[in-house]
């Protein structure tokens, strides 16, 4: 009992940041191509947000253990609010400066609650390490049905409502303010060990050279996560001149991805014991 209500703790911190990152995904060329800019020009400020996402990711994770994870937790969530009440402007500028924020906040909202949790679970309660998995699946089953509903909800205010493309953005910011004020109010402080950013990268460049197979993996992972990026910023051009519902097809294409990842874990962990390359 005492560590299914660690876990409520976390997820109820967590969920509602994630459903907030994903309430941003379906619209966002669409708002974009709203304010007038062209397809270069949006491809440029995508650019923004990736690159201070890579940038912000090599340090992240001596950065959240030096400010503390759970400040670090509350950051995200305020940079990405910022990121949000910025798409109500239309000068490029300011948009560009809210997509840096997104990549940051995006950064360390993949990094802060997880480090934070695991600190947690280990250190302070003395949780067993087996337990670990348990909440990460079910943050990865949420996360999914959190994605299927944004996409939906994101087409239901822009278009049932006729609020626009802004709408989804506004939407995002009460869950995100929800997930900093359950945060600030409900977890303890932790913080990791404190080592210099040159160090923390050399050592992470060290075991890449040492190890040819996490060099490869991470070569693979580098060109997985490209085609996706370049899918993220083509779908809508492509889908938008016939007419087809955008929130709609982004919870397609999650609900297609979570049955991917569903039939994977059968695969590997069912009768059939398929082995991944």
């Amino acid at each position: 009992p005492a560590f299914r209500r660690f876990q409520r703790q976390f997820l109820l911190g967590y969920l509602p940041a994630l459903a907030a990152d994903w309430l941003q995904g379906p619209l966002l060329f669409q708002l974009l191509q709203s304010r007038g800019f062209l397809h270069s020009q949006i491809a440029a400020l995508y650019s923004c947000g990736f690159a201070s996402n890579v940038a912000f990711g090599l340090v992240s994770g001596v950065f959240v253990d030096r400010l503390g994870r759970k400040k670090s937790c509350v950051l995200s969530s305020g940079l990405c609010s910022v990121c949000c009440l910025l798409q109500l402007s239309r000068d490029f500028l300011a948009l560009a400066a809210g997509r840096v924020l997104a990549g940051l906040g995006t950064s360390l909202l993949f990094s802060a609650f997880e480090s934070w949790y695991i600190h947690e679970h280990l250190e302070r309660h003395d949780f067993p390490a087996e337990w670990i998995p348990d909440t990460f699946s079910r943050v990865a089953l949420w996360n999914s049905g959190l994605a299927v509903a944004a996409g939906l909800v994101a087409e239901l205010v822009a278009e049932g409502l006729a609020l626009g493309p802004i709408a989804p953005f506004l939407v995002a910011v009460p869950f995100l303010v929800l997930s900093g004020i359950f945060a600030v109010k409900n977890w303890d402080e932790n913080y990791g060990k404190s080592r210099p950013c040159s160090k923390a990268c050399g050592d992470g460049l060290r075991g890449l050279l040492s190890e040819p197979r996490a060099l490869l993996l991470g070569l693979v992972q580098a060109l997985v996560d490209s085609i996706l990026l370049i899918f993220a910023f083509l779908w809508t051009p492509v889908l938008e001149p016939h007419r087809i519902p955008l929130g709609i097809a982004f919870s397609g294409f999650t609900a297609a991805s979570a049955t991917g990842s569903a039939l994977f874990r059968r695969g590997v962990t069912g009768r059939l014991r398929l082995q991944p390359l």
